[in-house]
Order: structure tokens, then sequence, then C-alpha cells
């Protein structure tokens, strides 16, 4: 080859276009969010880097009300509760001795929620409790099937956060395994978390009833209890963590205050770490609260992300779109 055709042919090498590397979070807003994630990702997974950590270790935690999916008026999980409580009132006439209970029975949520946790489970127990987990995963299965969101009228399924979906296959790609750490029913979530967010049911972890182990003709079951098991909230979360992951997690991300020790204990750790709180604050395309609510209160988890450098995300600025129906 002549130094000529040489020079030509490294002149249109260079001219060729080179293709465009597709964005992993195109429902993110370019911003110091955006930016921060990105650059926590690229660290850990650079082989030879200073950061660099082993997929095995590459744990990451997510909340689910209020960070994967919608909670308001209030949490999804309680509405099934209500649903079913309301259609089983006519075969359980003792329930009328409570309270709490007839207020479910009428859809009181505001005397439910008056009388706190206790109350919430109260109503779950009542839900939940005599049914094997096969037929309480039928039920909430039907449920979602059917129900509909009082506000938008979207099935339940459908109030997931598209920038959170794009954001757990964009870690799973890059070697990260991906949990659900709930507050909520963990058989609840288990019907719908891996085809909704791609996590199957094994890297679900939630608070449960007291369940038990009964032969029956049909076969083995495992049969739920009207007795708290494990309520997987606040201090309980990095209990949980431990005893179902066994590793502590190098990402967490949340959105309450229940979810402040779970970004303490993620961050505490050695290494790099990324705490990351969803703010909700955008009342046009979804729903505005944090300090005073009742419902995923954002207060003292608020201060402390200020304080440990935790990255907040406003839904209003950061995410360019809020439902999977919105995505172009």
């Amino acid at each position: 080859m002549t130094p000529l055709c040489r020079f030509a042919l490294i002149f249109a090498v260079v001219l060729l276009p080179v293709p465009a590397v597709a964005d992993p979070l195109p429902s993110w807003n370019d911003g110091s969010a955006k930016a921060a994630i990105l650059s926590f990702v690229e660290q850990v997974t650079e082989a030879g880097g200073a950061h660099y950590v082993p997929p095995p270790e590459r744990i990451a935690v997510f909340d689910n009300d209020g960070t994967l999916w919608a909670e308001q008026p209030m949490y999804f999980q309680l509405i099934y509760a209500f649903d079913y409580v309301k259609a089983l009132a006519p075969r359980n006439p003792g329930w009328a001795e409570s309270r709490v209970l007839r207020a479910a029975m009428v859809g009181d949520v505001a005397e439910v929620l008056r009388n706190g946790q206790q109350g919430v489970m109260q109503v779950v127990m009542a839900s939940h409790a005599g049914m094997t987990v096969d037929q309480l995963q039928a039920s909430v299965r039907d449920w979602l099937a059917e129900a509909r969101h009082p506000t938008t009228g979207r099935p339940y399924t459908a109030m997931v956060y598209q920038p959170m979906l794009e954001l757990l296959a964009y870690l799973r790609g890059e070697g990260f395994k991906t949990f659900i750490v709930s507050g909520g029913g963990i058989d609840f979530i288990r019907v719908f978390s891996e085809e909704v967010y791609g996590i199957p049911p094994e890297q679900v972890i939630g608070s449960s009833l007291v369940a038990e182990f009964v032969e029956t003709a049909e076969g083995a079951v495992i049969r739920k209890l009207p007795e708290l098991n494990f309520v997987d909230d606040k201090a309980g979360k990095p209990v949980a963590i431990n005893l179902h992951i066994g590793r502590r997690p190098i990402a967490a991300f949340g959105n309450s205050d229940g979810d402040l020790q779970m970004l303490q204990y993620t961050t505490s750790g050695e290494g790099l770490r990324f705490g990351l709180i969803v703010r909700h604050n955008d009342a046009e395309r979804e729903w505005a609260y944090d300090r005073e609510s009742g419902i995923g209160r954002l207060d003292t988890a608020l201060d402390a992300a200020e304080e440990r450098d935790w990255t907040v995300v406003g839904m209003e600025s950061d995410w360019r779109v809020i439902y999977p129906a919105e995505a172009d």
C-alpha cells in the first residue's frame, strides 16, 4: 500500500461516525442526581479502579412504597386489605366488635390510620390470616388484575416509576443484584415483583405474619396466622438485610423516614457507598409531601441526607416522566 493510500484509509476511518452510547437512564433529566448515579456505578465497576467492587458484593437495596411505586392516598397493600375485609365482612360478624375493623368495613381510612401501625396491622391480619400463602397470592393477583387507583384510574402495577425501572435495569446490567426491602408484606410484593421490577421473589424482603406448616388432603402448605412475625421498617430493615442477604449493600434507595436506618447501614460500610432519597415534590404529575405527611413522612431522613451527602432526587426537576405510560 502506497503512503497516499495508507493516509486515505486512516482519514476515512477517522471520519467514520462513532455510534452514540445509549443513555441508560433516558427518563432522568440531566443534573446532579443522574450524574451522581452514573459516577458511582462507573467507579465501582471499573476493573482496577480505586473503588472497584467485585460483582458478588454489588448489592443494591430498594424500598418499595414511594420509591418504586406510588403510595398515595395510602399504601396499596392497605387498599387491598380494606377491599378484602369489606368483601369478607358478611361472613365475619365478630369483626363489628372491633373499632378498627368496623372502620375498615366502611372504608374509613382516617380512623384506621389514627390507630397507627397497630390499626394497620389489625386490618392486614384480618385480610391475610387463615389463608395459605398460595391462596393469599392468588387473591392478590386477582385484585391487581381488577383494582384501579382511585385518583388516576390506572392499574396499581402501572403506578410504578419509570425512572426507577430504568435504574434497576441499569444496575443489573452493571453486575448488581437488586433487592426490595419494604415495610409492605413479603407475600404481597412477591406476587408482582418479578414481572414488574425484574426482581425475583427470593430477592424480596418484607414484613410478615407468623406462619405454620400444615399437611392437608391437597398437600403440604404454609398457612398464615393472625400474629405479627416481623415488621421490616425503620431499624428492622438493616436487621432483615443481614438476616436475608448476609452482605452489607453498597447502595440503598428510599423515600421516607422508614428508610433512614437502611441508608445509614448501607453508607456506613467501608469503600465507596451510595444513598439516594426520592423526594415527592411534584404536585402536578404525582403528589407533593414530605415532613408533615402521614404516609411516607420524610423529615429526619431528609436532614440526614444533607449531613451525609446522600443524593436527593426531586421528582419535579429530576424526572422527565413519572410513569411508564408517559415514556416515549
